[in-house]
């Protein structure tokens, strides 16, 4: 009976029923471990809820300061330039690059449901970046058309020289003011940050992508910098689609900056004359005399025509590469300098009358060659 009494003693009564005492004990310990995973959980979705809140409010307040051009970097002047036929997507894009445009998107779904997408107008337009939606969608659809355009031609090893008078020619712009801009301007191209400002004649010389373009023609000065602008973008498209990365650019597993790579570049352009099929055998044999101990200077003869520069530019006076490329090269010759002819050992080459190229290993083959098309009569260059 003792032993039983014992027994009923371990047990206490809860509604109605006997517990163990032990469960007893730990029962409110796992109450109060409920309630603290309980709290916690729901401090989570208050801040949760908070964090979203705000994030809308800011999301709310950016797009609000989008719709009304408000701050953000706003309040500067700035220029676009809307192609013809360009879509409402391009025309997003173009505003968003001149700053007066954050959310592109936002301006797209505005122009839907407003009525104005397919209503926009080409030109050149001259605004500030706090016009807002509403502004600017009426600026597009009641202005533009401001000039017509022009087509040009920019032939692959043209230099700035060329480009100007040709600018000019066709009504563009005066050469005084093209050369104010190719000195001066102003232009957000990361290449250009590797030129060597101090030291070159034309800032922009070899930058300005031959190509053919429409260019507006209603006033000088901004008709100058819209053109350039359009050839370095053109430049700078042409990089990124052939994937070259400005900062890594290696020949040989020797690494060049770009500005070194258009250098080679217009030699190469200058001295095949348009040749494709030998440009890269040209490459290799400058890059034959860079890289060779035995050579000082490339020796190129177009650099010698180069009216300035004071000798940087003569190949047969500075050593190595000139201090900047000498004309606009094409994409051929930009692509035939970052992957020369492999294994070709050749130091010399000469063209005759009929631009054929005649490769040579040593000097003495070299003047032979020369003396042989003199003899024929055969010879490009005057003595």
């Amino acid at each position: 009976m003792e032993q039983n009494n014992n027994n009923i003693d371990d047990f206490k009564l809860e509604n109605g029923f006997f517990i163990n005492e032990e469960e007893a004990q730990t029962k409110p310990k796992t109450k109060v471990k409920k309630n603290l995973k309980s709290g916690l959980k729901t401090a989570i979705w208050i801040v949760s809820i908070i964090v979203v809140s705000v994030g809308i409010a800011i999301g709310a307040i950016y797009i609000g300061a989008d719709y009304l051009g408000l701050g953000f970097g706003r309040g500067g002047n700035c220029t676009v330039e809307i192609a013809k036929g360009s879509p409402t997507i391009t025309i997003a894009a173009k505003l968003e690059e001149s700053g007066a445009v954050k959310i592109p998107i936002l301006f797209r779904l505005y122009s839907k449901l407003m009525g104005y997408d397919g209503r926009y107008k080409y030109g050149v337009y001259n605004f500030n970046s706090e016009m807002g939606y509403e502004g600017l969608a009426n600026m597009l659809t009641t202005e533009g058309a401001k000039a017509e355009s022009v087509k040009v031609t920019v032939v692959e090893g043209y230099n700035v020289d060329d480009i100007a008078k040709l600018l000019e020619e066709k009504g563009v712009c005066t050469k005084s003011d093209f050369i104010d801009v190719v000195r001066n301007g102003k232009f957000d191209y990361e290449f250009l940050n590797q030129i060597p400002e101090n030291s070159v004649y034309y800032r922009l010389e070899g930058y300005l992508f031959p190509d053919t373009y429409d260019f507006y023609n209603y006033d000088s000065k901004e008709c100058a910098y819209l053109a350039v602008d359009k050839m370095l973008g053109n430049l700078d498209e042409k990089l990124k689609k052939e994937k070259i990365d400005i900062n890594n650019i290696y020949v040989r597993a020797k690494k060049y900056t770009l500005h070194e790579i258009l250098s080679m570049a217009s030699i190469v352009e200058m001295e095949a004359s348009g040749d494709k099929s030998e440009m890269n055998k040209v490459a290799a044999v400058f890059f034959n005399r860079l890289e060779s101990s035995e050579f000082s200077t490339l020796g190129s003869s177009p650099t010698r025509k180069y009216p300035y520069g004071n000798g940087k530019y003569n190949t047969y006076e500075c050593e190595g590469l000139p201090v900047g490329p000498l004309c606009s090269p094409g994409l051929s010759s930009i692509k035939a300098t970052l992957s020369p002819t492999e294994n070709f050992d050749y130091y010399y080459f000469v063209t005759d009358a009929s631009m054929k190229f005649y490769y040579n290993k040593t000097i003495d083959q070299h003047n032979k060659i020369i003396a042989k098309l003199k003899a024929e009569k055969n010879w490009i260059y005057e003595d």
